[in-house]
């Protein structure tokens, strides 16, 4: 009887453990957020470059220096766009989200 009852909450564990990963892929979405950022030359856009890719949920990162644009890739449930102009803004920039075209 005891092993039946230890099979039956391995079960039931696997079962929950496979449900809790399928629900962090559903909320593990990621998005793209274009930013104007005051950036003026090459040493600007190395600066950020060098640390936003660092920020948690940052997935990729391009730079326009010519149209002054950043470009990220992140995660949903690890960061959001306030928190990625902050990061931006604390290295000394001007940063607002581009919406549209």
């Amino acid at each position: 009887m005891k092993v039946v009852q230890i099979i039956l909450a391995v079960v039931f564990l696997l079962g929950t453990v496979t449900v809790s990963a399928q629900d962090k892929k559903k909320n593990n979405k990621e998005e793209l957020v274009v930013f104007s950022v005051s950036m003026d030359c090459h040493n600007c856009e190395q600066k950020v470059k060098k640390n936003i890719p660092y920020e948690k949920g940052v997935k990729d990162l391009t730079t326009d220096l010519d149209k002054k644009l950043v470009t990220i890739k992140y995660q949903t449930d690890k960061t959001d766009k306030a928190k990625l102009k902050k990061s931006i803004e604390k290295l000394g920039f001007t940063c607002e989200e581009v919406t549209g075209k």
